[in-house]
Order: structure tokens, then C-alpha cells, then sequence
């Protein structure tokens, strides 16, 4: 007996998803780090290439901001490879979320298994990803020490909300890039565009406090960047400064909508995944 389209399209059956999806932690779990496995199979350090390659580029680009701003390169690079190490993350969730039903196109149409399990599975090798890029920043902490407290704990609480989010960017990205193709490559064309826009490797409160009136004022039109609330609520606590409350309400803010987006498009369109890959 099939299931009508009422019964389909229900919240019931989209909790049920996401639910189920968590439960299964030893499959999604695995399939994270095989993928990590055969990425690097044949390569003799594997993810560590990563983690060099982003310290080669932090250090490069702090050398050269700390120059063109007149910062000290104990502010600049730390800076900069935090900043990095947030925003692979950040990206990675996005680029990839946006793929993530199309790439498992096979393990969808094979295997009876929820929706949610492709996602988890993405944002899990993002984070086994963001911590073995933490290497690098221990590293610099025993370069250039940072004054950090106990207020520093909530780097934890930052990133999982920063995960908890990446989850709905996957999943509703994943759904709408399945459906329409030609926004995968323009997804991720935007995102290239964000880590300019984005206070990654500028220091955002240099130009906001600039003694030119102009800067100043155009500089705080990044507000309007929630790519900068996000990277803040984990790069200040990292890097032992006092966390700032406007940015935890604009992540909240955008973590309620954006889940609520999430599940009005999985109770609409979950059932259709499978004919759309």
C-alpha cells in the first residue's frame, strides 16, 4: 500500500528523517572517514598537506596585510589563520552541501537509508577536517601567544553552532542545487566572491575605527555580512578576545530561519530527491 502525497509531504516524516539520519552515527561516521581515506590514499602525508597548505598562505598574506596596514605580525597572522581555519569550514559546508544529494547519487537510488545521513556525513568530515587544522593554530599559539581565559570555552559552544548550521546549509542547498543544476557552480562562484567580502585575512575593526570618515562608514556596511557574525563568535573567543553579543543574536537569528526553511523544504520536496539525481 503507497503512501499518499499528504502523507509524504509531512512534518512527521521530515523529523522522522532528520531523527533516524542521527541514530545512525556508525554509518555516516564511517563513510566520513573513508572518504578521507581515499581522498589521500596514495598520497604519502595525506590531510597534513591541507594543513600546511594553509599555513603557507597565512603566513604569506599576513607578512603582506601586516605590512600594508602597519599591524604587528604577532596581530596580523594569528588573525588571518584563525579566520582560515573557520572559513574552510564555512566554505567547505556550502561547496560541497550544494553537491551533496548529486555526489551520492548512487548510495540514494541503493541504499533505504534517510535523507540526513548524506548530510551528517558531510558536515562530519568538515569537522574532522577543522580539527586537524587546529595543529596549525596550536602551533601558532606557541609563536605568538594569545591572552586566552577561561572565556576561550566557548570556541566549543561557537562551533557547534556553526556545525548545527552547516547541517541546514547542506540540506537545503542540496536540495534546491539537485533540482537546479546550473546553481551548484554559481554557488560556488559566490562563495569564492564571500572570502573577499569577508574580514578573513583584513582586520575588520582597523578599518572600522580608520580616521578616514569614508572607510570607516563603508567598512561598517560588512555588518550586513553574516559570513563576518559567524567567523567572530569562534575567532575572538581563539583568539582571547571579549565576545561581542550582536554576533551570537545575528547566528541565532539565522540558525531559527534558516532550520525552518530547511524543514519546509524537506517536508516538500524530501520524496523527490531520489527521481531528481
Amino acid at each position: 500500500m503507497t503512501a499518499t502525497a499528504p502523507e509524504v509531504r509531512s512534518w512527521r516524516r521530515a523529523a522522522e528523517d532528520l531523527r533516524v539520519g542521527w541514530q545512525q552515527r556508525q554509518l555516516w561516521g564511517h563513510l566520513a572517514w573513508q572518504d578521507i581515506r581515499q581522498r589521500y590514499r596514495r598520497s604519502v602525508l595525506g590531510p597534513i598537506w591541507i594543513s600546511i597548505s594553509m599555513a603557507v598562505t597565512a603566513v604569506a598574506l599576513g607578512v603582506l596585510y601586516a605590512g600594508l596596514f602597519g599591524n604587528e605580525l604577532s596581530v596580523q597572522l594569528p588573525y588571518i589563520l584563525v579566520g582560515f581555519i573557520v572559513w574552510a569550514f564555512i566554505s567547505g559546508c556550502i561547496t560541497e552541501g550544494a553537491d551533496v544529494f548529486i555526489s551520492n547519487e548512487g548510495l540514494i537510488k541503493q541504499l533505504p537509508a534517510p535523507l540526513s545521513v548524506h548530510v551528517y556525513r558531510l558536515v562530519w568530515r568538515q569537522t574532522l577536517f577543522f580539527f586537524h587544522n587546529l595543529a596549525v593554530y596550536v602551533v601558532m599559539l606557541l609563536v605568538f601567544p594569545q591572552p586566552l581565559t577561561w572565556r576561550s570555552l566557548t570556541a566549543f559552544a561557537a562551533f557547534a553552532l556553526l556545525a548545527v548550521n552547516g547541517a541546514w546549509v547542506a540540506l537545503l542547498f542540496g536540495i534546491v542545487t539537485t533540482r537546479f543544476r546550473d546553481l551548484t557552480p554559481i554557488t560556488q562562484s559566490i562563495v569564492q566572491l564571500m572570502f573577499f567580502l569577508t574580514p578573513i585575512v583584513w582586520i575588520y575593526g582597523d578599518l572600522v575605527n580608520s580616521p578616514n570618515p569614508a572607510i570607516a562608514e563603508r567598512a561598517r556596511l560588512v555588518e550586513f555580512n553574516p559570513f563576518l557574525h559567524y567567523i567572530e563568535i569562534i575567532r575572538q573567543p581563539m583568539l582571547g578576545q571579549d565576545q561581542v553579543l550582536r554576533h551570537w543574536i545575528v547566528v541565532l537569528v539565522l540558525t531559527v530561519v534558516g532550520w525552518a526553511l530547511t524543514l519546509i523544504a524537506l517536508r516538500r520536496y524530501r520524496a523527490r530527491i531520489s527521481y531528481w539525481v
